[in-house]
């Protein structure tokens, strides 16, 4: 219970909310910026901040750095504020579903033009934001900032006088498929958050921070906020008493069964493989986090929480498998479509994939399990950030012994840059704190029966 004297979760963060709303109107600076930490209600937040603005004359721009992302805002637009004139600003290959297209209250466009003098609010990409070259706007809301490059930001700056810049400081850093080494250091670097730049080059700008993620479950939260957020910390919306997982069958007391009773337990289970360097592709591994989804299915895993105190019964689509690799995604994919049948609809993707998105329970396999080097892409912080917090139960990481032993034999050593840096948390230390939290919730899988399918 939340103490008298203590504001609840709901008021802290309705105050954080209020105060950013009320400044919009009378900002002088040119941006606000919002640091939001894992499930925190950002996307409420854009949406309730596009609505304020666009109350004046002229549409209010929201700029999201993905075709998924913008198609999610536009949804959550028409849900909840349906008085709003929604329009999608779309490039003109790409294909835009089927609900949108087909939903009265939104319109779709190719062109500015077309859609300018009909909308209160145009959701678009970066990159077809940046095709826009002779409009001005009082106001932009730029979603997932901490995602979008900082040339990305320089394309588009010019069409609005000010912005809300909302994202989450621990997840991803923008990324690129070519080589970018010669721009380290360099103030017009690409590869640098545009929340980033902003505040190197900003360093007035207002600063808010929302208080409480609403996903994550109280025994999550001090693993994520310590590790991932040090700047930033956070805590739980719910109570411990809110969030149950249990099974309906029993279990057969293998290594599988206990570490998703004990996940469910206590929210977090690191299921660990003999030591062993396989690269990237690891099918016992691969095997593993699928004989774990199997299972939960299997003993009709029922969660409960405060927005289902009636209890749901675990179905494959609430279940995620994430991973660092394309390469990894793909072989898990294939082994489930042909050995696993009942986990059809289970979500098997990289990190990149799964930000903003939520699942009951997820299913990791961690980024150094089974490597013979700690590389700057498999330490990024942001990347088992996003994989151990996407969760609203339960979080299973399947990884080779031994990580800990690989991060002190590659210590972090990479070259410090000059120039705009993000406040996030150090790859190394991150890795070795969630290792450290994770020691009292490790299952061996030594004693783990082995058995051959069809």
């Amino acid at each position: 219970m939340t103490p008298p004297h203590q504001p609840s979760p709901q008021q802290q963060m309705d105050t954080a909310a209020r105060a950013i709303l009320e400044q919009l109107p009378t900002l002088t600076h040119r941006g606000i910026v919002v640091h939001s930490p894992p499930g925190a209600g950002k996307s409420t937040l854009v949406a309730r901040a596009a609505d304020a603005l666009a109350q004046s004359s002229a549409p209010c721009p929201v700029i999201a750095q993905t075709n998924s992302q913008v198609d999610q805002l536009v949804r959550r637009f028409a849900r909840h504020h349906p008085h709003l004139r929604t329009a999608r600003l779309t490039a003109t290959e790409h294909s835009v579903p089927h609900d949108l297209q087909a939903h009265p209250g939104i319109r779709i466009g190719t062109r500015i033009e077309a859609l300018e003098t009909t909308a209160d609010v145009i959701v678009g990409t970066a990159m077809k934001w940046a095709t826009v070259t002779d409009r001005r706007w009082p106001w932009a809301i730029i979603d997932e900032a901490y995602q979008m490059r900082s040339d990305m930001l320089l394309w588009t700056a010019g069409f609005f006088d000010r912005a809300l810049f909302v994202g989450d400081p621990g997840q991803l850093d923008p990324f690129s498929a070519v080589e970018t080494d010669r721009f380290h250091g360099l103030p017009h670097d690409p590869m640098n958050s545009a929340v980033a730049v902003l505040l190197a080059n900003n360093p007035d700008l207002p600063v808010h921070f929302l208080p409480v993620s609403w996903r994550l479950p109280p025994s999550a939260v001090p693993l994520i906020s310590d590790a991932f957020y040090p700047f930033t910390p956070f805590h739980a919306g719910s109570r411990e008493a809110d969030r149950t997982l249990t099974f309906s069958i029993r279990g057969m007391r293998t290594p599988t069964d206990e570490v998703i009773e004990h996940a469910a337990r206590t929210g977090w289970a690191l299921f660990e493989l003999p030591a062993r360097i396989t690269g990237q592709h690891d099918i016992e591994a691969f095997q593993a986090v699928l004989d774990i989804a199997e299972r939960l299915l299997a003993r009709r895993a029922t969660t409960t929480c405060e927005e289902n105190p009636e209890g749901h019964v675990l179905q494959p689509g609430d279940i995620a498998i994430g991973t660092a690799h394309r390469s990894q995604t793909h072989h898990i994919r294939a082994l489930l479509a042909r050995q696993y049948p009942p986990l059809h609809g289970v979500t098997v993707d990289t990190a990149n994939r799964l930000q903003g998105c939520e699942f009951r329970v997820t299913i990791v396999l961690h980024p150094l399990s089974g490597r013979g080097d700690a590389s700057a892409f498999h330490l990024e912080a942001g990347r088992l950030c996003v994989l151990t917090s996407r969760h609203r139960h339960a979080c299973i990481i399947v990884a080779r012994a031994g990580i800990a032993e690989l991060l002190d034999a590659h210590p972090s050593n990479d070259p410090a840059h000059p120039g705009a840096a993000s406040k996030v948390a150090d790859g190394w230390e991150a890795n070795h704190a969630v290792l450290a939290r994770l020691t009292q919730h490790t299952i061996s899988a030594q004693a783990q029966p082995r058995h051959r399918r069809g």
